[in-house]
């Protein structure tokens, strides 16, 4: 099953949505707040958690994105979170499992916490709860690749941070040997990976939406 994890990873890039739609962040918050919208964080969560794969690209861009309006979010320094890859770097899968369902529990659209899961149940081979958060991770990733092509600035992919750009990249099959540029952005950051002449644009919003 180790083989397949990291195969479905892979093949993650090639089943991403046709659609393009332009992220209005603004919507997205004003959306997930209102109990009648029906892009309601309740109702999109509950969806997420139940069946993932019942989420359109729409409402994984509303899921995605809207995690930057959420302040139940985990943080990479928070304490939980270091015990969590604390115990992944040690290949403690047991306690990665156990720490991770807690962390899920409190912020199920972390991508981080999805992929240490995600190789903590391949490592148990628990293939029933792999396929459900393979599930959420690819809605999660295909919402992102469907807020743009990365041609350009206008058409840059949105990611709501450095990690998250990360896991697009190997999801794109960006390697090392491309060199990055950055540059400021009205909310956020542009950054430009080039290689032989080819530019791939990510925008990072971690500069203004928390």
């Amino acid at each position: 099953m180790k083989c397949n994890f990291f195969l479905l990873l892979l093949f993650l890039s090639v089943f991403g949505f046709s659609q393009k739609s332009k992220i209005d962040l603004k919507e997205i918050e004003k959306s997930l707040k209102n109990p009648d919208s029906p892009y309601n964080y309740e109702k999109l969560i509950f969806k997420y958690k139940g069946y993932p794969k019942s989420l359109d690209s729409i409402e994984a861009q509303y899921l995605y994105y809207g995690r930057n309006f959420r302040n139940d979010k985990v943080s990479a320094v928070d304490e939980s979170f270091k015990s969590l890859t604390d115990a992944f770097k040690q290949s403690n899968f047991e306690e990665c499992v156990r720490l991770g369902k807690v962390l899920y529990g409190k912020d199920p659209t972390n991508l981080d916490i999805l992929l240490v899961l995600l190789r903590a149940y391949d490592s148990r081979k628990d293939g029933n709860n792999f396929m459900h958060h393979l599930n959420q991770f690819r809605l999660l990733t295909e919402g992102i690749k469907s807020s743009g092509n990365g041609n350009s600035e206008k058409t840059a992919y949105w990611v709501n941070s450095v990690g998250d750009e990360y896991i697009l990249l190997n999801i794109l099959n960006i390697g090392k040997d491309y060199v990055r540029g950055s540059r400021p952005a009205k909310d956020g950051m542009f950054d430009i990976w080039e290689k032989d002449g080819r530019k791939l644009y990510i925008k990072i919003l971690i500069q203004t939406y928390k």
